[in-house]
């Protein structure tokens, strides 16, 4: 079986517009949570989100025709998907275009509310009402393919084409899909990962509605995220793009490609037990867990780290530490358990790859980030947290974590460069 390995990687997300400092700001504990400016929410329960700031695409994107058709996701996939590329220096001619592709997780695009208020006009012609025309250009733009037809554009992909839509596992499974292919040896490179922007209008009144989402901390953003805390009310949405290169590992050496870790193994499970609240004891999640372990040839003693998914919401948070106590043994209250999304919110189908950017930082750097705003343990969730502050850890094989809505489960498991040999 060929071995897969990372040699890029690119992201915009709330704390940086940038993989680097993206790291940087989960390092610190930086949280990008703050007031919705991309409408106007003020007559909202919700009224925070984690939000993109201060980007321009045109800044990460020379050829502007990759941006059109593009809603506000899919212009942080481009741009994300050039800054991986550029840090794998995988330029035109390192290999053929049928042996490049992509495998890109997302949501269907949403409509502008303008567009909704305009779909409802109507206009008099000859004595009878008539509905205005939507512009074509719409069509385009709701497009799940469209973004991922242009991150392969960008990367000169004519191979394995792949637009994934499992919500916030997303881009779990598009970057285990991808390490699918170049396993089967179906391309020698991916460009992987996943995107989203559902801080619109739409999605928070109807994540609202659910019930999912804080509302207690509209006034206080910053410490609004708080997964696995006792006084956790619900998650916080956030948007971005988060894009890993994966190469076959012997292409990549010979190269002389910087490696900034291997997957080594990769899990995928279905709940089926409810639309939106996760089984009480963890079950599928532990599926996915075992079956990429499994694949890796690891005990649940040689994982280091957990990037966990943790949401923050009350039931999902304690679903996620029973999975992690079933699927790893005694040995789960010995691993540090981390959560991104306690500074960036959910960035839903762009989650799990930004769970990658954090374990492979913390494989690289010795150093895992934490997650921020706990304050109170709650006796469900009874694991190491990282509490507040980045903790120095040798790290050289970390399980990442994706659960979603409907419930589908992903996990990867990652490893240092030179520690893969001997872990096999």
């Amino acid at each position: 079986m060929r071995r897969v390995v990372v040699t890029g990687l690119g992201a915009v997300t709330p704390v940086g517009n940038d993989a680097p400092t993206t790291w940087s700001a989960l390092k610190e504990g930086r949280s990008g949570v703050g007031p919705i400016t991309v409408f106007d929410a003020s007559s909202y329960p919700v009224r925070i989100a984690g939000l993109v700031s201060d980007f321009d695409p045109a800044g990460h994107v020379p050829d502007r025709r990759l941006l059109r058709n593009l809603q506000r996701a899919g212009r942080f996939l481009v741009a994300a998907v050039a800054e991986a590329l550029a840090d794998a220096e995988l330029d035109d001619g390192v290999y053929e275009s049928h042996e490049r592709g992509v495998s890109i997780a997302g949501s269907a695009g949403r409509y502008e509310l303008q567009e909704v208020s305009d779909a409802f006009e109507t206009r008099r012609e000859s004595d009878a009402h008539v509905i205005r025309r939507a512009a074509p250009s719409i069509t385009m733009s709701i497009s799940q393919n469209t973004a991922a037809a242009m991150a392969a554009r960008l990367a000169r992909c004519s191979g394995p084409v792949l637009s994934v839509s499992t919500a916030c596992a997303g881009s779990a499974h598009s970057i285990g899909e991808a390490y699918r292919r170049l396993q089967d040896g179906e391309a020698k490179v991916m460009v992987a990962g996943g995107c989203d922007a559902l801080t619109g209008w739409q999605d928070v009144l109807g994540f609202s509605l659910l019930g999912a989402l804080t509302r207690d901390y509209n006034d206080d953003p910053q410490h609004a995220s708080r997964p696995f805390e006792r006084d956790r009310t619900g998650f916080v949405l956030g948007e971005g793009a988060v894009v890993t290169v994966l190469e076959e590992r012997e292409s990549a050496r010979a190269r002389g490609a910087h490696i900034h870790g291997e997957i080594l193994g990769y899990g995928s499970s279905l709940n089926a037990y409810r639309l939106t609240d996760p089984p009480p004891d963890g079950a599928g999640a532990v599926l996915a867990m075992r079956h990429a372990l499994h694949e890796a040839g690891l005990s649940e003693r040689q994982v280091d780290y957990v990037v966990a998914h943790g949401t923050g919401t009350p039931g999902g948070d304690a679903s996620e530490t029973a999975g992690i106590k079933r699927a790893l043994g005694e040995h789960a209250h010995a691993i540090p358990v981390s959560s991104p999304k306690s500074m960036t919110g959910h960035t839903t189908s762009a989650a799990a790859a930004l769970n990658v950017l954090a374990a492979l930082g913390a494989i690289r750097d010795g150093m895992i980030s934490p997650t921020i705003n706990y304050d109170n343990p709650d006796p469900e969730c009874d694991l190491d947290y990282v509490p507040n502050e980045a903790r120095a850890a040798n790290v050289r094989v970390a399980l990442v974590n994706a659960f979603a809505f409907g419930g589908t489960n992903g996990a990867l498991v990652l490893a240092h460069p030179d520690a893969a040999e001997e872990l096999r």
